[in-house]
């Protein structure tokens, strides 16, 4: 008995030795770590395995590292994004993991690695995590010469190294994801952002018939997804998003995986059709993702035959073609849904009314999307419910009408973020929103909500970061007395009917950055307060009815990028002491300012755009505005400006937009305007928005692999692009547009008419093949139009109207297939019209008119005959022209003769004039009388 106590007790002593670690991890394994760790870390790196000290021999205790309880083996290895970026590139001997036999859980993401050169032979691995990566690069860099490439960095990826990496690159990864598969006990693989693009990336894959999580997103894979891949039935989660995947979605994928749990294959470009009742059998299915898909992708949901047998918690079907066969309806199968988290449901042509039954039915759901459709009707919010999960509701770009429900505050209490802008609502905005107390974002622009600001929104909402409530028929203040929004970042309120002053509320968002309260009917002056509002970057408050000097504390604001005032009344001068060293755009058009091209601009290197328009300015444009580096956009239309055209204006060299129409500019036209580039103008600046994180992981990092749901929302750091808020109004086509966005950046024109130019127009405006709009009329310019503008391959409107121009019309001008607008009128052209072809088949006579010599269709027959025949290019006698030419000789004879008699009778009456004219004639004919 006592001997069996005794055993019991030694057993129960090893064992809790074991547990606890107490046996220490092994000497090989340890030093296969300090091995991986020099191969991580250069010699002056800093220690990759943290946590260790020269006298700690027990590895298991490192960071990173995770042992087994019982055998005290390495079976985790956690090395994610520990190696430092600035030692470049790096290449690790797979042998070097070979020791750790016992490992179950590798994870080398985020390190730049290029290569695992060799096979990892660990039979009990069973997850790998090589995400964030260069994988397909290095082994062609690698195995070409090894040495070179392990001392790599990732700042030498030039010249020679990238014909490489195409010529070899491609086969190589092929290469290691063949070994990849060679690792049969594997159960999760992720190579998502990994670098490859290989066309059989996922091909490459199929054998691993255990693997249960496989996530290969974001690496620019190309052509259909394999067939191969239905028969990995072990699959729970398949995640192929954001890569170029293009084809039709094997049907057999969505029915024959149905252990599947989460399928993600949004952002590919799959086309064909896809109806989702291949999904019916999937039981355990939780999470289904497609969204982003060009548009190319017709699905089906409305097969009657189906009923599904899962229940999600994740639905997302967005930017493809729904239903297109039962006119666009809202999936029925989700009035089944009862446990769904997540819905978006964006841009799919979806019409009928809003679906209340989803909010009905799913009491938890946390977040909706529904923006870009066609739906409409009233919008509905179940009034016995408070849906107190929600956080994320967006509804805009839809046809809603009707009231908010006065009672959404209260239903919605939680919410983050609420859009329903670009609607066609109406009423007043609820009070009861104020109960939102966290909402950080409200966008409501766009509709046709009247009255005034609740009071209960403006002084309870206090989390607020953006509000956006533009394009209404609100009224009163801009913001409410008692307004206490003191984490308002970005407020807009433009194109509303606020009258008054500009609301001294707006004191207490001490942290404002935008203020948009432009085509309002805000009165009085710029407050002198406005000057503490020293975070403002974006100032915006055009077409108000503000007048009266600029306050001298406007010279406070030392951070704004973007200030337009433009038609009030706020001249006619800028005080002095303005900063605008760091200021990118400037709006004074229409508001009476004197004097010559103002002095305060000179040094304002960061001007981007200048818009100076429809003012009392005069002078000579200064040389210095060719100091103005980045000056893209310059607008002086509409002021007395003279002299000529200074050619330091050549010196721009991102200039798109110049208008210098109706001044009084002389002289000829810089043939050095060529240089500047008058072209797409690409912007890398970023809109802060409100973003939807969702990610999703295993239950058990380190063995199990079943998927549950997690939400993570990320609150807005409110970065404001005020690029995005710039915006530029430009004649083109004889109409005023406006452009901002991404179309400001593609649009391009010139503007010169009006002016008192002369000389001929230079060739070498040609080669602005980038050009949109070019307007030269209303000048005296000479000369023929150059044949060299038949480069502009880009122009949609070209003005050479009201002229001295001379000359045919240069035949290859057809070729101008964007031409849209185009006018020579009431210049001295002769010759023949260009042939009714392309773009000028389109163009009537207004074009031409004012051109005696012109003819052919659709003005006159060069030859007389049917304006449809075809003729020679030659300029035929026709009895119209003689009928011309008498009647010009007889009015020239008249005139003659009127002349002369008028002058026998002035010197007949006049004898002092007369006597003065006959010493004259003496000085120089003596012999006469």
């Amino acid at each position: 008995m006592k001997c069996l106590i005794w055993c019991m007790w030694w057993t129960w002593a090893l064992l809790v030795l074991m547990g606890s670690g107490g046996m220490g991890c092994l000497e090989e394994e340890r030093n296969a770590l300090l091995g991986i760790e020099a191969a991580f870390n250069s010699s002056s790196g800093y220690s990759l395995l943290s946590g260790r000290d020269d006298n700690d021999s027990n590895c298991c205790g490192w960071e990173g590292v995770v042992c087994d309880n019982t055998t005290s083996r390495v079976a985790s290895l956690y090395l994610n994004y520990t190696r430092d970026s600035e030692l470049g590139a790096l290449v690790v001997n797979a042998s070097l993991f070979l020791p750790l036999e016992e490992l179950q859980v590798l994870d080398l993401s985020g390190n730049s690695l290029w290569d695992l050169n060799g096979t990892l032979h660990l039979k009990k691995l069973k997850r790998l995590n090589l995400s964030n990566n260069y994988l397909q690069q290095i082994p062609a860099l690698y195995k070409q010469t090894s040495v070179e490439a392990q001392n790599l960095s990732s700042n030498q990826l030039e010249g020679p190294n990238l014909e490489v990496l195409d010529l070899l690159g491609n086969k190589l990864a092929n290469d290691a994801l063949l070994d990849i598969a060679r690792i049969t006990s594997l159960k999760a693989l992720d190579i998502g952002f990994g670098g490859l693009s290989a066309s059989k990336l996922l091909e490459g894959l199929c054998e691993l018939r255990n693997l249960e999580e496989l996530h290969i997103s974001g690496n620019g894979v190309s052509g259909p997804l394999p067939l191969c891949s239905c028969n990995m039935t072990s699959l729970r989660a398949l995640d192929v998003q954001y890569n170029n995947f293009s084809g039709a979605i094997p049907s057999c994928l969505l029915n024959s995986l149905k252990s599947l749990e989460y399928i993600v294959l949004s952002g590919n470009a799959f086309e064909g059709s896809l109806s989702l009742a291949s999904l019916a059998n999937n039981s355990n299915l939780e999470v289904f993702h497609l969204h982003d898909n060009r548009h190319r992708l017709e699905v089906n949901t409305e097969d009657p035959t189906w009923s599904p047998s899962f229940q999600l918690k994740v639905f997302t079907l967005s930017n493809c073609v729904l239903n297109k066969d039962a006119n666009g309806v809202i999936p029925s199968f989700l009035k089944g849904q009862y446990n769904l988290r997540g819905v978006r449901l964006n841009h799919n042509g979806m019409k009928g009314n809003f679906p209340n039954w989803l909010l009905d039915n799913n009491v938890n759901l946390e977040w909706l999307e529904l923006t870009g459709n066609e739906l409409s009707g009233a919008f509905h919010l179940p009034s016995n419910l408070s849906l107190a999960n929600m956080w994320f509701f967006d509804g805009s770009a839809n046809n809603f009408e009707g009231e908010l429900p006065s009672s959404i505050g209260f239903i919605l209490p939680n919410l983050y973020y609420l859009n329903f802008s670009n609607n066609l609502l109406r009423g007043g905005i609820p009070p009861s929103m104020g109960n939102m107390q966290l909402l950080d974002s409200l966008d409501l622009s766009n509709n046709g909500f009247n009255g005034e600001i609740p009071e209960t929104l403006a002084k309870d909402c206090t989390s607020l970061i953006t509000l956006k409530l533009s394009h209404n028929n609100l009224q009163g203040q801009i913001l409410p007395r008692y307004a206490n929004l003191r984490n308002l970042r970005s407020l807009h309120m433009d194109n509303n009917c606020f009258r008054g002053d500009i609301s001294p509320s707006i004191l207490n968002s001490s942290f404002l950055v935008v203020l948009d309260a432009r085509h309002n009917f805000l009165s009085g002056t710029l407050p002198n307060w406005i000057g503490d509002s020293r975070s403002l970057q974006g100032l915006m408050l055009a077409s108000n009815l503000l007048g009266g000097p600029l306050p001298y504390s406007f010279c406070n604001l030392k951070s704004l990028e973007l200030l337009d005032l433009s038609s009030n009344n706020l001249g006619p001068n800028i005080p002095h002491c303005a900063n605008f060293t760091i200021m990118r755009f400037l709006h004074l058009s229409n508001d009476t300012l004197v004097g010559n091209f103002p002095n305060f601009l000179y040094g304002a290197s960061s001007i981007v755009t200048l818009d100076l328009r429809q003012n009392a300015l005069s002078g000579e444009i200064p040389r210095w505005i060719g100091s103005l580096r980045n000056l893209r956009i310059l607008l002086l239309q509409g002021n007395n400006f003279e002299g000529s055209i200074p050619p330091n204006l050549c010196l721009l060299k991102d200039m798109s937009i110049l208008d210098l129409s109706n001044n009084n500019l002389c002289g000829e036209i810089p043939s050095c305007l060529n240089s500047s580039p008058f072209g797409y103008f690409e912007s890398f600046t970023f809109l802060g928005e409100e973003y939807l994180i969702e990610y999703w992981e295993s239950r058990d990092k380190r063995i199990k692999f079943k998927l549950v749901s997690h939400y993570q929302y990320i609150e807005t750091v409110l970065s404001t692009c005020i690029d995005t808020l710039e915006e530029v109004n430009f004649i083109t086509k004889s109409r005023l547009e406006s452009y901002k966005g991404n179309i400001l950046n593609l649009m391009s024109g010139m503007d010169l008419s009006q002016n008192n130019l002369t000389g001929f127009i230079p060739p070498e405006l040609g080669y602005l093949r980038e050009l949109r709009a070019l307007n030269l009329s209303h000048n005296h310019l000479i000369g023929s139009i150059p044949g060299m503008f038949s480069n502009l391959q880009n122009v949609e409107s070209l003005d050479l109207s009201y002229n001295n121009l001379i000359g045919p019309i240069p035949p290859q001008l057809t070729n101008l297939y964007s031409l849209s607008i185009f006018s020579v009128a009431h210049n001295n052209l002769s010759g023949r019209i260009p042939d009714r072809k392309n773009q000028f088949g389109t163009f009537e006579e207004a074009s031409y008119k004012g051109n005696p010599l012109l003819c052919g269709p659709p003005l006159t027959s060069c030859d007389g005959s049917d304006q449809g025949s075809e003729t020679p290019p030659s300029f035929n006698h026709t009895e119209e022209d003689d009928s011309w030419s008498e009647a010009f000789l007889w009015s020239f004879v008249g005139s003659y003769v009127a002349a002369f008699l008028g002058v026998v009778l002035f010197l007949y009456l006049n004898s002092y004039y007369r006597y003065m004219l006959f010493n004259l004639v003496r000085k120089f004919i003596p012999s006469f009388p």
